[in-house]
């Protein structure tokens, strides 16, 4: 038993520490926490990973999936993010096909479950941390430190800042990154076991086996290769016992024995360090190559202070990023789904009192540094430096220093971190316990800890159920966040509460009077009020910001039709082609503004162009149908007919406008057995009946005809045609029972 595990003994109960029992207590504690997001919905980023990516569809062939990122974008875009992660978007397809559909339970499920995994495997990682390699003569296995390990992975368990990753689907890049991230390192420290730890073997084979490990969880998420710099680290200090500040000492005062030291000596840590820089290096230079037209563009909106004026402001303000990350691992009660768009304001000057809390968070790990360097206790070295690495290393990719990133902090880069956070915070426990004589005390604050963010876990994951709970527990927390009012606002605009939709995006649109997304979806909301000046503004406003902004020239357009703004209408719609220019719902208001002008040549163009890009357009067949059917064009209006319910054969309205044609051509079966099937389609619309009556009073069957005019008026009594026809029909029948009698 170790130093630190006699210090825990009073916390963790030694009935609980066979390693079997201690994963079981870890896996189950894991999947109670998050057991609450199990059936939830697909939220927020899930819609645009999953349910609009067709990477995850059959169709798709797979090896689209190593051209494309994360969102189903080529890389060669120059709008891709360039997140490449094909192996996570393998999961999904795979989760696609086994569930039949987007059915949000089974990828939660899988979430779930990957985590109480990796919260498994961090009980022997922890272990390897906190214990070191020790062997005997034979190569077995000496001590493991059970305690500190066990009581750091129920720390990593049950971290509160994990539940995005693990109720929110796309949090599966971070949690297979994750555990690939792990599995290199476990592989890592194989390479010396299989030797019994003999002073420079290793093997080889395990060697390159993590470095394929590194790269795997480099391809679920970009963060996964630093795990080769943690196995670097790790090599040194444990496996070459290399001391910090001895070293530096001698390198100093040019001690000539520093020459004579293992360290340098040592071959096989020279050519492990090659390795690992040779392969770490060949897998960026193809991550770099895949990426193809350079990093990802980023807007201010997205990361504000890397746009900032001055190295010096950048500079306090990312530091200022590293405390809030580093007080969301100490404190995760305020957590959000997005912290962008004003939610944190930029530090500009140094008389801001937030400037402290980057000097807090850097007085700490100074401290914790030196206490890493200068302990005599080698033990005690080990852990704290190992926990500042594992903290440290994986977080690198998220600090801004080696390039812009998207984001101004995001809880999602703090799963692997959280885990340094946990070694470090276990390790601390142990030294309150062993310089205290309150131990109760201690162990009473470990398990209200442990209760705490077990409770936290379980409400957070209730609010990652729904986009309505996710989007509304954001605004107590970042109420200067524009995008969490526009995700409200949109989340109420779906369920039709137009009025307080306007509210919200109002609100996004006054805390940044640049986003232009609230504008367009606001001014939508608007054009369908018909305040059509207001919109006018907005969308005028919106493409004024961004000129490429191909859906707000559209509905620019739309608003300007309504206006009877013909010609203006006209360039917004060619604009928004010109900026997308595979848009077919623009081609089907541009048919529309046409139409309305009466150009039916170019309104047919036009409607034939959406459903060129959009076979299923539904919209643009039934208005080609209609016009030509209005135009006398009879044989053209059944042909465009018959070849759009081919391609999309349940569709009653198609069926309802063909019939129509078919039983002014005369061809009453087809016609019948057309409206019937539509009506079957869509028994409740009135229409539907009133031209089946028109058809059977046509047709001479005068009761059926008498059948459907009744319910068609039932159905809506203020049909004026309809009421005619009837009339026509009773006088008809009228006469013919006069006759008879």
């Amino acid at each position: 038993m170790t130093e630190l595990d006699a210090d825990l003994d009073h916390i963790i109960p030694a009935s609980v520490l066979p390693p079997f029992w201690a994963k079981l207590v870890v896996g189950f504690v894991s999947l109670v926490c998050f057991a609450r997001s199990y059936d939830g919905d697909f939220v927020f980023d899930d819609s645009e990973a999953i349910i609009n990516n067709k990477d995850l569809r059959a169709d798709t062939p797979l090896g689209d999936l190593w051209h494309h990122d994360f969102w189903g974008s080529r890389l060669s875009s120059n709008t891709s993010h360039k997140s490449y992660r094909p192996l996570t978007v393998l999961t999904f397809r795979i989760n696609y096909y086994l569930s039949g559909g987007f059915h949000p339970m089974s990828f939660h499920v899988i979430n779930i479950l990957l985590h109480g995994g990796i919260s498994v495997l961090m009980v022997d990682v922890f272990s390897v941390l906190f214990g070191g390699l020790q062997y005997t003569s034979k190569g077995r296995r000496l001590n493991l430190a059970p305690r500190s390990s066990l009581l750091a992975a129920l720390l990593f368990a049950v971290h509160p800042v994990h539940t995005e990753c693990v109720a929110g689907v796309v949090g599966r890049a971070d949690l297979l990154g994750a555990l690939f991230f792990l599995l290199s390192f476990l592989g890592y420290c194989k390479a010396f076991r299989e030797t019994g730890n003999k002073e420079g073997t290793h093997s080889t084979f395990w060697v390159l086996l993590s470095i394929l490990l590194g790269a795997v969880a480099m391809l679920c998420k970009e963060q996964g290769i630093t795990v080769l710099g943690l196995n670097a680290v790790f090599d040194i200090l444990v496996i070459g016992k290399l001391n910090v500040l001895e070293m530096v000492q001698k390198v100093l005062h040019k001690d000539k024995s520093l020459e004579k030291t293992g360290i340098l000596r040592n071959g096989g840590l020279l050519f492990r360090m090659t390795l690992l820089a040779s392969g770490g290096a060949g897998v960026l230079y193809m991550r770099w190559k895949i990426m193809g037209t350079g990093p990802p563009a980023f807007t201010e909106v997205d990361n504000p202070a890397s746009f900032a004026d001055g190295m010096l402001v950048r500079a306090i303000n990312y530091n200022y990023y590293y405390s809030l990350n580093a007080w969301l691992l100490l404190c995760p009660w305020w957590l959000c789904f997005d912290w962008s768009m004003g939610c944190i304001p930029l530090i500009k000057s140094a008389g801001d009192w937030r400037v402290t809390a980057p000097v807090a968070l850097w007085l700490c790990l100074i401290g914790l540094i030196c206490q890493a360097l200068c302990s005599e206790d080698s033990h005690r070295r080990r852990i704290l430096t190992l926990g500042l690495g594992f903290l440290i290393i994986p977080f690198l990719p998220a600090s801004n220093l080696f390039f812009r990133v998207g984001f101004v902090v995001a809880e999602r880069v703090l799963y692997l971190p959280s885990a340094g956070y946990c070694m470090l915070l276990t390790f601390g426990f142990g030294a309150l316990s062993k310089h205290t004589k309150k131990k109760k005390l201690v162990a009473a604050v470990v398990l209200g800890i442990l209760f705490i963010n077990m409770l936290r876990c379980m409400i957070r994951s209730g609010e990652w159920r729904n986009e309505e709970q996710l989007f509304r527990s954001a605004l107590s927390v970042c109420p200067l966040n524009a995008k969490v009012h526009y995700n409200v606002g949109k989340n109420l605009a779906d369920k039709g509460n137009q009025t307080a939709a306007i509210r919200y995006y109002r609100e996004a649109v006054r805390l940044n009077p640049k986003y232009v997304h609230a504008m367009n979806n606001l001014g939508n909301i608007l054009k369908e009020r018909n305040e059509l000046q207001e919109a006018e503004e907005l969308l005028s406003l919106a493409v004024q910001i961004q000129p490429d902004f191909a859906a707000a020239w559209m509905n620019l357009g739309i608003v300007q039709n309504s206006l009877k703004r013909f010609e203006a209408a006209e360039q917004s719609y060619r604009t928004a082609i010109k900026h997308r220019r595979k848009y077919p719902d623009c081609y089907y208001n541009l048919g529309r503004l046409y139409a309305d002008l009466n150009r039916h040549v170019d309104a047919l163009n036009a409607w034939r162009n959406a459903t060129v890009l959009k076979p299923e357009h539904s919209l643009a067949w039934n208005n080609m149908i209609i016009l030509l059917d209005n135009t006398g064009n009879l044989a053209q209006a059944e042909a465009v007919g018959r070849e759009a319910l081919e391609l999309i054969p349940n569709d009653h309205s198609l069926m309802f406008s063909l019939a129509n044609v078919l039983g002014k051509s005369q061809k009453y079966k087809e016609s019948e057995a057309l409206f019937l099937k539509a009506i079957k389609a869509h028994p409740n619309a009135a229409s539907y009946h009133g031209n089946l009556a028109v058809l059977y009073h046509r047709w001479g069957h005068l009761d059926l005809a008498k059948k459907h005019y009744e319910i068609s008026l039932q159905l809506d009594p203020t049909a004026l045609g309809t009421k005619e026809n009837y009339g026509l029909l009773r006088r008809k029948l009228e006469q013919m029972q006069k006759k008879n009698v």
